[in-house]
């Protein structure tokens, strides 16, 4: 049978009231006493049942993460950013309640029906009808991602601007004159995804800075959006020495096709990968990689929105700065 209030309360020799106050915080409670309760607490295993908790406290234990699935997300590289979420929720004895349609209605109802402490939303956009919407909301709200006005609400995200500008500064020191971004699919871009657009924003900034030429180019998350993807680039840029890919979906398949064209990684294109290491790591030739380090980013997201649900701290905007690994596919151009 499950332990419950009264059997803390006896255990603690206290009323039930004074075991909900110190679970609650509601009224101050003795040192001594409090040591006692939460002493039993441990010794019986007891866990408030989460409608008591909220009834007891107006919070909930709950955060909503908003990762709505549209056309062309990469949902692994999602779920990375989920599992840093749900793994830091629960430091803070936190579950997560995952909404995955992409609807404001949805959103508003889990608010206003007071059934979270705080949310988190994914996938933003430059201009994202989303965020007046959260900043209008009773709840804290985080946004894992940079849109142009963020409306008083918290902010984080790799800073993928100088993640661009650190691939292409990577590529210039070795000597590489012609560069290209393989970036995010075309319905990424069309929806002027924050990241995205600033990924294009540093590299265009970089090669520009180093005289370089450089060539942008959409690319669908499939062997043959991968294929079409290198053509254009090798017809638009036959002398083409070097490649940044922000898709890792298509990776294997851009390696692939350079294979096919005749052209050896990084003899005649060396290749930096935006993408985790472990992905980096994992092709047959181990890339220099900027990582995109997903599990960080889900845990500071947490750790904002706690940070305003617990002590009502103000909103910020939080970037992390990109690292560069290099490994075996980038080297100086045959001249």
């Amino acid at each position: 049978m499950a332990t419950t209030i009264d059997d803390v309360a006896r255990a603690a020799g206290v009323s039930t009231s004074t075991v909900s106050y110190v679970l609650s915080g509601k009224r101050p409670i003795s040192a001594p006493t409090r040591q006692r309760v939460e002493r039993a607490i441990r010794d019986l295993g007891y866990r408030p049942h989460a409608g008591a908790r909220a009834l007891a406290s107006s919070r909930t234990d709950v955060l909503a993460l908003m990762a709505p699935l549209r056309v062309d997300v990469n949902v692994s590289v999602i779920m990375q950013f989920v599992t840093g979420v749900v793994t830091a929720a629960r430091t803070f004895d936190h579950d997560v309640l995952l909404l995955t349609a992409d609807e404001i209605a949805g959103m508003e109802r889990v608010a206003n029906g007071s059934m979270v402490d705080a949310l988190v939303m994914m996938d933003i956009e430059a201009d994202d009808p989303r965020v007046p919407v959260l900043a209008g909301l009773s709840q804290p709200a985080v946004l894992i991602g940079l849109p142009r006005d963020p409306e008083g609400l918290s902010c984080v995200d790799l800073d993928f601007e100088a993640a661009g500008h650190l691939a292409v500064r990577h590529l210039a020191r070795l000597g590489h004159r012609q560069v290209a971004l393989l970036g995010s699919p075309q319905a990424v871009l069309d929806r002027h995804t924050s990241y995205a657009e600033r990924m294009i924003r540093g590299f265009t900034r970089g090669a520009a800075e180093a005289g370089l030429t450089g060539l942008v180019e959409p690319c669908e998350s499939s062997m043959a959006g991968a294929v079409a993807a290198v053509d254009r680039v090798l017809a638009a840029l036959p002398d083409v020495t070097a490649l940044v890919v922000h898709n890792e979906v298509a990776l294997p398949w851009v390696l692939a096709t350079l294979r096919e064209r005749g052209r050896h990684v990084p003899d005649d294109v060396s290749v930096v990968a935006v993408c985790p290491p472990d992905v980096a790591v994992g092709q047959a030739l181990p890339l220099t990689n900027v990582d995109i380090p997903a599990h960080t980013i889900g845990k500071v997201a947490v750790e904002m929105a706690m940070a305003r649900v617990e002590r009502d701290e103000p909103a910020e905007t939080r970037l992390i700065a990109p690292m560069l690994v290099e490994r075996a596919s980038t080297v100086a151009p045959v001249r």
